[in-house]
């Protein structure tokens, strides 16, 4: 019998669009002889819908067009079977549910890849690929990220978080930013991927740009110094906490100082077809020394298994080309096109990729199922809360 897969894109995010391509380009390439894949659109509002022309990435055109095509449906937890059912269910007539055995959720960006959805997903008791609700949390949050990556002697550049009280004195908050980076600086919302809300600020006219820009997508901001000499270097990882591999290493190409959303999903995607993360200009191999290449790979494993990621990740690192060292800068636990362009490289086709990823997800389920998470006690046997006034006795 073939494992049935919900593969789940989409999402309230700013990168709702750049998840619906790297999801329906996992569904066109999973290994269909081993599962029987349901694709799952997640909308803007995070309804989950079904239906024949959700996997068809031409369908996204017309959206309204499309759901008015497509079914409704929630997820539910019936007698230990995970269920997708049709919603609003109807009074009479067959109740059309589909079981699945495993989620398979390709989305980027907050509320769908922080961790929010997975804590759906473990509440629910379904088995899912990717990195649980801790890794992805930190993995969203740079700032957090960077905090736990310094425990394990990770390279990170020193940074300096800000939030909405402190955006209340603009002037007062540039004052800081200047005192303690001067120029030029890189502004980031805490908690977004693929370069929406990011950019580099050389005077203090471009610094109130960038901060706006950057408070527009988040309540709280990061801000460190900008590297003037900076190469790019990314590499993934697949595995998990315990066993992990490193991919080969790319030098993604850009117009600005730093990789854009544009760069990134724009610029490089006419005429090449809907291929997200795939398009974008890059050297595969990086041109980097091979004791270079082994000491990103190195740290990309090393960066992996400290933040307890599983699945698949990208590696976001910086080389200062003055000094030659490098940088942890950020990680993508879902990334875009879940970076199967870096993996074929090294013999691991995208079909064995996916394949992998729920192997793990299910090698997880299994290490879970052997721990305890209930403890028989009679306490509620001698519980009393004291008579009326409720006050408890325990």
């Amino acid at each position: 019998m073939k494992t049935r897969v919900a593969l789940m894109f989409g999402g309230k995010s700013v990168e709702h669009e750049v998840s619906v391509i790297s999801g329906i380009q996992a569904y066109l390439s999973m290994d269909t002889e081993k599962y029987d894949v349901i694709p799952v659109y997640l909308t803007k509002k995070n309804e989950m819908y079904v239906g024949e022309k959700i996997g068809k990435i031409e369908s996204y055109k017309d959206i309204n067009g499309l759901l008015k095509d497509s079914q409704r449906v929630i997820m539910m937890n019936e007698n230990d079977h995970i269920m997708l059912t049709p919603y609003p269910q109807k009074l009479f007539g067959k109740k059309e549910e589909q079981e699945i055995d495993i989620v398979f959720p390709v989305v980027h960006g907050t509320n769908v890849e922080d961790g929010a959805l997975q804590g759906y997903f473990k509440t629910l008791g379904v088995p899912f690929v990717g990195c649980d609700v801790t890794a992805s949390a930190i993995g969203m949050d740079k700032f957090v990220m960077k905090t736990v990556l310094k425990e394990y002697d990770v390279p990170v550049l020193d940074a300096a978080l800000y939030v909405l009280a402190d955006y209340a004195d603009m002037e007062g908050l540039m004052d800081k930013i200047e005192a303690k980076f001067g120029y030029p600086v890189i502004i980031k919302p805490v908690n977004l991927g693929s370069s929406v809300g990011i950019s580099v600020a050389k005077t203090r006219v471009e610094l109130a740009n960038s901060i706006d820009d950057a408070f527009r997508y988040s309540t709280k901001i990061l801000v460190e110094h900008a590297i003037s000499s900076l190469r790019e270097i990314n590499c993934a990882v697949l595995g998990d906490e315990n066993e992990a591999i490193a991919s080969e290493c790319e030098e993604p190409l850009h117009t600005k100082d730093i990789l854009s959303y544009e760069d990134k999903y724009v610029s490089n995607a006419k005429g090449s077809g809907s291929k997200g993360m795939a398009s974008v200009a890059r050297k595969i191999p990086a041109d980097l020394s091979p004791e270079k290449r082994e000491e990103v790979r190195d740290l990309a494993v090393r960066s992996f298994k400290a933040l307890g990621c599983n699945g698949v990740a990208r590696i976001d690192f910086m080389i200062d080309e003055e000094t030659g060292k490098l940088y942890f800068n950020e990680i993508n636990t879902i990334p875009g096109s879940l970076a199967f362009y870096l993996w074929e490289p090294i013999g691991i086709p995208y079909k064995e990729l996916l394949d992998r990823m729920i192997q793990l997800a299910f090698k997880r389920r299994r290490t879970e199922e052997s721990l305890t998470f209930t403890f028989d006690t009679n306490i509620l046997n001698s519980a009393s809360f004291g008579g009326s006034k409720g006050g408890a006795k325990l």
